[in-house]
């Protein structure tokens, strides 16, 4: 199968709530493309509401790693923290996805 079908199979199972499926499967999506910046965004969250919250967070992480202007990576990785109590590294990620949001509407208008 494809990344893509990977990912559609997990996209999938998130929605019927078959957590460890969807997981196993942006899994599956990510060893063909580590990189695959959707999977990880869905492989992060599926994490997340599984209730294995240190490892969306390192998710999340991962993919700032890869993009640093990604908006929903810094926004998941706040609310991830902030579900820890981690309200200083919470509010952090909160202030660089504003942050990074002003900076966009800002190219956007300059258009």
């Amino acid at each position: 199968m494809t990344k893509e079908e990977y990912f559609e199979h997990a996209v999938n199972a998130f929605g019927d709530d078959k957590l460890d499926d969807a997981i196993d499967n942006y899994q599956k999506a990510l060893q063909i493309d580590p990189g695959y910046q959707d999977a990880l965004h869905g492989l992060g969250m599926a994490l997340f509401n599984r209730g294995r919250v240190d490892d969306a967070i390192a998710t999340a992480k991962r993919l700032i790693e890869i993009d640093n202007d990604d908006i929903l990576a810094h926004t998941s990785l706040s609310m991830f923290y902030q579900s820890q109590g981690r309200i200083e590294e919470a509010e952090k990620e909160g202030n660089a996805a504003r942050i990074l949001g002003w900076k966009q509407e800002l190219r956007k208008d300059q258009k």
